[in-house]
């Protein structure tokens, strides 16, 4: 359990804010643009993703971090909203949360992927309720379904990995504010999620189960699969 963080009086108003880290390039992607500047339904994937929290009741506001030489975030409007703050984010995703971080006001704050648009309010809403319940903070999750193999050096089998137990950690992760910035302080900018920096000052946050939709486009494929679960969610919407 992660030692409480003492805030000066004043220092943080209640509420929850949002970080996303948007500075990245998504190679993996292999497109004429960074993975998060991609189209879906007339609109950028970071605009989805944007859009969908600011959608929810209970998050007051997201800062967006995004690259020093970055051509193409005025155009997706975004900036121009009076519930969004714009940062220069950095080169690896631990400090471009950082640099969010020093933007955020309220008391919670949650992280999430510029690059997962499909994230349910109701997966949102378990979040808080988790998050809120416990100091070492919360975040989406999905068990692993499938028989895991550990590699060697020449690509071959090692061994299989008991897949009991196992999760794959999602977004949003959501942590007292001054908790997440001293653990990404302590941990240094090789961590991949904000977790694993709150786990590095040993902390051990709750596990939420997530839905299945909420994706990361990370590869071509996926942007046809996260075209699919948007146009599924504004039909029940």
């Amino acid at each position: 359990m992660v030692e409480q963080t003492s805030l000066q009086p004043g220092a943080l108003r209640s509420g929850i804010s949002a970080v996303v880290p948007a500075a990245g390039v998504g190679r993996r992607m292999q497109a004429h643009c960074p993975k998060q500047y991609l189209t879906l339904a007339g609109k950028t994937l970071l605009q989805h993703t944007v859009e969908r929290l600011l959608a929810h009741p209970t998050i007051s506001s997201v800062v967006i971090a995004i690259s020093a030489n970055d051509g193409y975030f005025a155009q997706t409007g975004l900036g121009e909203h009076a519930d969004v703050q714009v940062v220069t984010g950095g080169l690896t995703r631990a400090t471009s949360v950082q640099a969010g971080l020093a933007a955020v006001t309220t008391q919670w704050v949650m992280v999430h992927d510029a690059a997962r648009p499909c994230v349910t309010h109701a997966d949102i809403d378990a979040l808080i309720a988790h998050a809120q319940s416990h100091q070492d903070g919360a975040l989406l999750a999905a068990p692993v379904r499938d028989t895991m193999k550990r590699a060697n050096d020449d690509g071959q089998v090692a061994h299989t990995v008991e897949r009991e137990a196992l999760w794959h950690a999602l977004t949003p992760q959501m942590f007292l504010t001054q908790t997440l910035k001293r653990a990404l302080e302590i941990a240094g900018d090789q961590v991949t999620d904000e977790a694993s920096a709150i786990e590095a000052i040993g902390g051990h946050p709750i596990l939420v189960p997530a839905s299945a939709s909420n994706i990361k486009v990370t590869h071509p494929e996926d942007q046809w699969l996260a075209a699919f679960y948007l146009s599924q969610q504004e039909g029940q919407a």
